[in-house]
């Protein structure tokens, strides 16, 4: 009787700290706009997911935050490194280079 009480109590604390541990993962809504040349379209990126990580062209000019979260302009490739924060409906100048990359909060 005392196993199967420990494990029931084993299985609860399991089930109960994954639910507990589970962070739902949201999307920014609107969307960030990248100018690059007058040559090239816009780029944009529709709602993108908290926690996404996007390598900027090596055309990139500016960055626009049409979202209703803040966006983070890294200067570095994989979203590590430091940067600036873009707030929802502001830009930003992004020095073509390719070594740009932006993440959403």
């Amino acid at each position: 009787m005392r196993a199967l009480a420990s494990a029931a109590a084993v299985f609860a604390l399991a089930v109960g700290g994954t639910v507990v541990g589970a962070v739902p993962a949201h999307a920014a809504t609107g969307e960030v706009v990248v100018f690059t040349t007058e040559f090239e379209e816009l780029l944009r990126y529709p709602d993108p997911p908290s926690g996404s990580c996007y390598r900027l062209p090596a055309t990139a000019h500016v960055l626009v935050n049409l979202t209703d979260e803040n966006v983070r302009m890294h200067a570095g490739r994989t979203c590590v490194g430091p940067g600036v924060t873009v707030a929802p409906d502001r830009g930003w100048h992004a020095p073509p280079s390719g070594l740009f990359s932006f993440s959403v909060s």
